[in-house]
């Protein structure tokens, strides 16, 4: 844990609509979906924890955040002190969460706010000043906008460079030794990853990147943490007052463009048995999970095809009533990752398949993105579709699900239709 002593958080309901990606702008946080979206900056203050024991991470969030006095003028979720975290894909290894200085908060009905987290005894006008400064900034940046003269999206860097690690044939390799294990009866499926590495002559524009994401996206949960920037088509779970909501994807075809094209290939991807089978993992999964908080779940009776500029996935609704009292978000997250859509099934021996077929390391690749009030409220993301940038480097990774009898160029293809989420935010002429 680290701040240099008690806080204090003050909320105030906002008046004035401001752009959120420019809130954040390249150092900052952003959490933007088409529910609660939320952008800071700043640090007060910043917890690791451990995530091997998810009841324990969970108190421990849920006492961090309490030891936070608060004032506020509105309560809703997002309102209050608010930890925001990108956390690995490995769940042995500790995870971070960053508490802003100053936070802007929109829900879906048009209500905004803006909380600062200050320490104890600071006066009134620190409060203030904090929000008056932000605003200030924000009303220049549409004013330059509106002359024409914007600085919030600079031009992209005049050279890239492109690197697939490991190169495709050895990707290749990686996956048909992975179905030789699989056949042997191993495990069912295990989620494979590759990566592009894409270095540029002068730092990659953040804003400019979040922008396109936004664009292309709009749907999407969109994210900047700690340098790890998406937009994840997966909502891992959500929590809002006793309601819990999960939305969990599996199975990919891709999109081609063509409407007529697309509507066949969706058709195709509902109709497979193959994909119908990995998808009814994860939702098992997330529905035996899940079910042991909850005085009733439900789930859609069948998936649907959710269809993203790049490709289309089958995914399944989930919503039930958490038992009193209703468990943290931050223990939901614990428990649930990784599902079977990113790792595999079982999960240990799937992991155990990624640690020896995988030749790089995930990062927070596929791990869970997201935010948490002191009420235990919050929204997190399964982090896929997503880069690690610093300064002028991004790791772009993706994903797929590989079984007994996968053809390892066909999911070398399915792999390339993801990674365009991300290259096609990153690489502009």
């Amino acid at each position: 844990m680290t701040h240099s002593g008690p806080l204090e958080a003050r909320t105030l309901r906002l008046d004035v609509e401001v752009d959120l990606v420019t809130v954040a702008g390249r150092a900052g946080v952003l959490w933007e979906t088409p529910d609660t979206s939320l952008a800071g900056r700043g640090e007060a203050a910043r917890l690791v924890v451990d995530r091997t024991n998810p009841a324990r991470c969970a108190a421990e969030v849920a006492a961090f955040l309490g030891a936070i006095a608060v004032h506020r003028d509105l309560a809703v979720p997002g309102t209050g002190p608010v930890a925001l975290g990108a956390w690995p894909f490995n769940p042995t290894t500790d995870a971070e969460l960053v508490v802003p200085s100053i936070l802007v908060g929109a829900a879906a009905d048009g209500t905004r706010w803006v909380t600062t987290v200050l320490p104890v005894g600071a006066a009134t006008t620190d409060h203030d000043r904090l929000v008056d400064e932000l605003l200030a900034e924000l009303a220049g940046e549409a004013e330059r906008t509106l002359a024409g003269f914007s600085t919030s999206e600079p031009l992209s860097p005049a050279n890239l460079s492109l690197r697939a690690e490991p190169a495709p044939a050895d990707w290749c390799a990686a996956v048909a030794a992975a179905c030789d294990e699989l056949r042997s009866g191993s495990a069912d499926k295990v989620v494979l990853a590759r990566e592009v590495v894409v270095e540029a002559d002068d730092d990659l524009p953040v804003v400019a990147i979040l922008r396109r994401l936004r664009r292309t996206f709009p749907d999407a949960l969109r994210f900047s943490i700690d340098g790890f920037v998406g937009a994840s088509p997966e909502l891992l779970v959500s929590r809002t007052g006793d309601i819990v909501r999960c939305h969990p994807m599996a199975g990919t075809a891709p999109r081609s463009g063509d409407p007529a094209a697309d509507a066949r290939l969706g058709a195709a991807l509902l109709a497979s048995d193959k994909n119908r089978i990995e998808h009814r993992h994860t939702i098992d999964l997330v529905h035996d999970t899940l079910i042991g908080f909850c005085s009733y779940l439900d789930e859609e009776a069948e998936p649907s095809v959710v269809a993203m500029a790049n490709v289309q996935h089958l995914g399944t609704k989930v919503q039930g009533r958490l038992s009193s009292p209703p468990a943290s978000v931050v223990e939901l997250v614990a428990v649930l990752h990784p599902t079977p859509a990113v790792c595999g099934r079982p999960r240990a021996a799937a992991l155990a398949l990624i640690d020896r077929h995988e030749s790089i390391e995930r990062g927070r690749y596929a791990g869970p993105v997201g935010w948490v009030d002191a009420d235990g409220n919050g929204s997190w993301a399964v982090g896929i579709r997503g880069a690690t940038i610093s300064g002028p480097t991004a790791r772009v990774l993706a994903g797929v699900g590989v079984v007994a009898d996968s053809d390892p160029v066909a999911e070398l293809a399915e792999t390339r239709a993801k990674l365009q989420a991300m290259l096609g935010a990153i690489v502009r002429p």
